[in-house]
């Protein structure tokens, strides 16, 4: 379903003048209107895929992958394709950041070469420090802190499923983590509400809280805070959860097993939202401890339109810096 849009098409277009050559690090760095503007753009690319052509024609990206992933190497991969661009994959051993050559190095090395930089590695800092000597827009594909892709990709897959964003409640239950990070800075940005069940210790990082806190008179967004999945759930219109131990954490696995498994989404924790609540998961999914098969696989889940939006996120996130 699809509720009446409150502006137009050229307002996004308009909103979207100004990313140009900027740098995507975080959803912080986007203004409200510049956020639901790459959703609106993101869903156009979507219904036509060729409508953006040979935007990139002649420009490069280069990949950097710090962290292994599906989705998102093929994301980028396909998206610049299909753009009329192209990419080039750089594993860890090729570059082995900070340690065979410094990441400001990388940044003016990769600077003469290619016209974009995307990078999926741990620390925020790397990101950051990339992008301060990169003269050139520089995308966070992951980091330990930030998701901001993959919050593009949700918000645009709330937006099909639910038409407007303002005013959902949309419960996470599980880590506090990049990902949850990511969810809150958007809802900040486009006024929705994030209810949060974490165990004690795992809760979202206090400053993104704070920051999103801030926010409240100027788009209505809400953030609360509990240990209770229920709590979360109730009246939800999307329940969202992620894997228990993300990686670089597997050493942790059998003891964060043991405190998440009352977080676990299944039939009687999913039944608490409303009838018609979606389930997102932002994938790789292991079934049976963050979720159940019973859940993941109902026709109210949407985990593969959420994966497909990457693409579309991703095109919408390249034309926009690099276009």
């Amino acid at each position: 379903m699809s509720r009446a849009r409150t502006s137009s098409t050229s307002d996004h277009d308009q909103a979207l003048h100004g990313l140009k050559g900027r740098d995507l690090l975080t959803l912080q760095d986007l203004t409200s209107a510049e956020m639901l503007g790459l959703v609106e753009r993101t869903r156009l690319v979507k219904a036509d895929p060729r409508g953006s052509g040979a935007a990139l024609a002649g420009q490069t990206l280069a990949m950097i992958f710090e962290k292994p992933s599906l989705r998102t190497r093929v994301t980028f991969d396909v998206a610049m394709y299909q753009l009329g661009g192209h990419s080039v994959y750089l594993s860890p051993t090729e570059i082995s950041m900070g340690k065979r050559e410094s990441v400001h190095d990388v940044a003016k090395n990769l600077e003469r070469m290619v016209q974009g930089i995307m990078i999926r590695t741990f620390a925020q800092s790397i990101v950051e420090e990339l992008a301060r000597a990169a003269e050139m827009p520089v995308i966070n594909a992951l980091t330990d802190a930030n998701h901001p892709c993959q919050g593009l990709a949700d918000y645009v897959t709330l937006r099909e499923a639910k038409g407007e964003i303002k005013g959902l409640r949309i419960a996470w239950v599980g880590d506090g983590n990049n990902v949850l990070t990511s969810l809150i800075h958007g809802a900040a940005l486009l006024g929705a509400e994030v209810a949060v069940a974490t165990p004690p210790g795992y809760e979202p990082p206090a400053d993104v809280v704070a920051w999103a806190r801030t926010r409240e008179s100027q788009t209505g967004v809400r953030v609360t805070l509990s240990h209770d999945p229920r709590e979360a759930v109730e009246r939800a219109d999307a329940v969202y959860t992620d894997t228990w131990t993300s990686m670089g954490q597997e050493a942790e696995a059998a003891e964060r097993r043991r405190l998440f498994t009352p977080y676990q989404v299944n039939e009687s924790l999913f039944a608490r939202a409303k009838s018609d609540a979606i389930f997102l998961h932002c994938l790789p999914a292991h079934r049976g401890e963050e979720v159940t098969d019973a859940v993941i696989d109902s026709p109210r889940s949407v985990v593969f339109d959420q994966a497909e939006n990457r693409l579309h996120a991703q095109k919408a996130v390249l034309v926009a810096l690099m276009g």
